[in-house]
């Protein structure tokens, strides 16, 4: 049998071999047979599945997403609807988060402007304003 070493493996996907290892202990990629020495031997294809699992990172999907992502697109039982419903729930997370983000900027930005950006620190608005929040 003839395969790819892990090293090979790294070096097709661009990434380090303990992303390898580590996608094998998740079971994001299937425990490959070893040769006679030991040696794992990864069938081609699963290159293209680690750079699947980079570019789902990518676009902000956590790795217990992209397992999932994955028992779906390796089904036979789901179709593209299932695959446009689990992107739109993620996009929902993402605009949510970018709102959050958005508040946490403006917070800032008024705190910011607020500070006179010298003196003690005991006359630190910013400080002021954790110590106030935190209560």
């Amino acid at each position: 049998m003839k395969g790819l070493t892990i090293g090979k493996v790294a070096k097709e996907a661009n990434v380090n071999i303990e992303t390898v290892r580590y996608y094998e202990r998740l079971g994001l990629i299937s425990k490959p047979p070893r040769t006679e020495s030991g040696y794992r031997q990864f069938p081609v294809e699963v290159v293209q599945r680690i750079k699947f699992i980079k570019r789902a990172q990518e676009l902000g999907f956590t790795l217990l997403e992209v397992n999932k992502l994955l028992s779906v697109s390796d089904g036979k039982d789901y179709d593209c609807h299932d695959i446009q419903q689990f992107a739109s729930k993620k996009l929902e997370e993402i605009e949510q988060k970018i709102s959050d983000l958005e508040k946490i900027k403006s917070i800032l930005y008024d705190l910011s402007k607020k500070c006179p950006g010298q003196g003690p620190l005991d006359k630190c608005s910013i400080l002021e304003e954790f110590k106030e929040g935190s209560d």
